[in-house]
């Protein structure tokens, strides 16, 4: 992790690469984890498709969190 920058949830950093490398392997991109981070075999175009699915889930999985957790009949 860069410095200057606190982890303000421990494992989120770990957790969201496991996501990123399980959208690649999904789709089909030849990246897998443990390669540093090098994909520069990959277009722009496909990591960017990797960012955007990896914001759907996370999106999906917030919208999950806020209704579990509202009140009844609302």
């Amino acid at each position: 992790m860069a410095s200057g920058f606190t982890q303000v949830v421990k494992g989120a950093h770990k957790a969201l690469d496991d996501l990123k490398y399980e959208i690649a392997g999904e789709l089909g991109l030849p990246v897998h984890q443990g390669s540093e981070d090098y994909w520069g075999n990959v277009m722009t175009r496909d990591a960017g498709t990797v960012g955007g699915h990896m914001t759907r889930k996370l999106v999906a999985f917030g919208q999950l969190a806020l209704k579990g957790s509202q009140p009844e009949g609302k």
